[in-house]
């Protein structure tokens, strides 16, 4: 009987697992492992308009799994761990070639904040200890050439800044929001007639003793103003003048940033682009952080608000599972990609558990109860410090997962060093012949300019092909600091000596798109083509 019973037993799991593996191969998506060790725990990720990603941790980790070259050690008598730390804690990889180059970041950038200014320089600022008030630049180039890291000597934060965020407003300059402790604003560069930091009383008014105001969510509305929310409420924030204009509804199901964080996104902006509308899903149960319970469920609730609305209200539905630390990804197409996390738990060291391995695609022109679409899943955890960024051929890249307070693999949830790519089913192979190549393009546009975008495509063209600019934002802790795609207007394409010719306007303004590099897509049929680097001036 023993017998039968173990070969039942033996059936049964096989069933179970021919049954799961059909179903995961019928779901879209494909993963691809980019490399097998980057070297670094990607805390925070961007991608640069030469086409490299520039991937950087903290540094009083202690040794990573890459050395610095020969001769450009880090001194610090201040390092508990290294005091002299020959490791590298930031490197940079070229998509060409998927090869990692180290660089060299000086102070400790734990849990900073980060944007790109209008000439596609990265600043990046703050951070803990020695890193708290310091401002550094990141000037990226060919991936044949020399590009580090800049730490600021002749400027520095007038508050520091640990778990703040950034975003580029439409003048070029950076508001710098929030911090642990830091109930301010600042901006970069410094404005003329402003005393460095200005009080932000909502910051204040939205603590908790958890602390859930810690890496707001800030999304430039197309009115030029600032949608700014923490913990549970938001407000409309006038930079110009300071002061707040509006207060929201307050979104229910509990906390929704760090320590609790899910995730946000402000959706495509299109038509007259006066309409702005914002998705916040997922976080953790309030108390989760304070009494370190990993196995708390998350929240499975999204609120969605048209924030430029006369009389805004939160509409809610749910994602098909409760997520913590999941990223949002703004897709060319218009699309949300929602990826990583847990379904336990809450964000800090060691403090969450059941990895959410599936993706979720959300399609905002969807009605609600079908707007969530399971994709197929992954097979690495990637639970606290892990990123999410679109590429320039549509793919989304998947960096880091470090849950511990230094480098630690033997875990349940080990320091994660590979980097994945996930791509979406607009990439699948029945799909390449309506994939549009762009032929031509201007390397660089002005507001309102009207331009022509040459495409290719191996089938007939039978819809309208939009050409959509997506930037390229920071991204930390479930959320892409500056994150934007706006679908500029075109015209219906015309055939034009093998090719198609699609008559385009550029966005009007910096409310609607900032100062700056952009990826620009011309999507066909849902498919978007591999993007070209557009230069967007005044």
């Amino acid at each position: 009987m023993a017998k039968y019973a173990s070969s039942s037993r033996w059936l049964l799991q096989s069933l179970i697992f021919t049954i799961l593996w059909t179903v995961r191969a019928q779901l879209p998506g494909t993963w691809e492992l980019l490399v097998p060790n980057a070297g670094v725990a990607s805390m925070h990720t961007a991608v640069t308009r030469f086409n490299t990603v520039v991937l950087l941790d903290r540094t009083n980790i202690g040794p990573s799994r890459k050395m610095l070259p020969k001769g450009h050690c880090r001194i610090d008598s201040n390092d508990v761990v290294l005091k002299k730390d020959c490791f590298a804690h930031s490197v940079v990889l070229d998509l060409q070639t998927n090869q990692i180059r180290p660089l060299m970041i000086l102070t400790d950038t734990w849990c900073s904040s980060g944007q790109f200014l209008p000439d596609g320089t990265l600043v990046q600022t703050g951070g803990d200890l020695d890193g708290f008030k310091k401002i550094r630049k990141f000037e990226p180039c060919e991936p044949g050439e020399f590009c580090d890291w800049v730490e600021l000597k002749d400027v520095e934060l007038a508050n520091g800044r640990w778990y703040a965020t950034n975003q580029i407003l439409p003048d070029g300059t950076v508001i710098i929001v929030g911090g642990r402790g830091t109930n301010t604003v600042e901006y970069y560069p410094p404005r003329k007639n402003k005393n460095g930091a200005i009080e932000l009383k909502f910051l204040a008014d939205v603590e908790d003793n958890q602390m859930d105001n810690l890496y707001p969510y800030v999304h430039l509305l197309p009115n030029g103003h600032l949608f700014i929310f923490a913990n549970n409420k938001a407000v409309m924030y006038d930079h110009e003048g300071n002061r707040v204009i509006r207060d929201y509804p307050a979104l229910s199901g509990g906390p929704r940033n760090y320590p609790s964080a899910g995730s946000s996104v402000m959706l495509a902006l299109e038509g007259d682009f006066s309409t702005a509308v914002i998705v916040i899903c997922g976080g953790a149960q309030y108390g989760a952080f304070i009494e370190r319970s990993t196995d708390t469920p998350a929240h499975g609730s999204c609120g969605r608000i048209v924030a430029t609305d006369p009389k805004p209200g939160w509409e809610m539905e749910d994602m098909p599972y409760g997520r913590i630390m999941g990223d949002m990804v703004m897709l060319p197409t218009g699309d949300t990609l929602i990826i990583n996390g847990a379904q336990a738990g809450t964000q800090g060291f060691e403090m969450a558990s059941n990895p959410c391995l599936y993706p979720v695609l959300y399609r905002p022109d969807q009605p609600v109860g079908l707007r969530f679409m399971t994709l197929n899943p992954g097979t690495v955890p990637r639970m606290y410090h892990s990123t999410a960024n679109l590429l320039p051929d549509g793919r989304v890249l998947i960096a880091g997962s470090n849950p511990h307070y230094f480098y630690k693999f033997g875990a349940e949830f080990p320091t994660e060093l590979r980097l994945e790519t996930f791509s979406p089913e607009y990439l699948s192979p029945d799909r390449a012949n309506v994939r549009p190549v762009i032929e031509g393009i201007p390397e660089t546009v002005r507001y309102g300019e009207a331009f022509d975008v040459f495409v290719s495509v191996s089938l007939p063209v039978v819809g309208i092909i939009e050409v959509n600019f997506g930037n390229a934002p920071f991204a930390t802790h479930s959320f892409s600091q500056g994150q934007r795609l706006v679908k500029i207007n075109v015209t219906p394409s015309v055939p034009d000596c093998g090719r198609y010719r699609i008559k385009c306007t550029a966005p009007p303004n910096g409310a609607v798109a900032p100062l700056g590099y952009y990826m620009v897509f011309a999507v066909n049929q849902g498919v978007p083509s591999v993007a070209r680097w557009v230069h967007l001036v005044a």
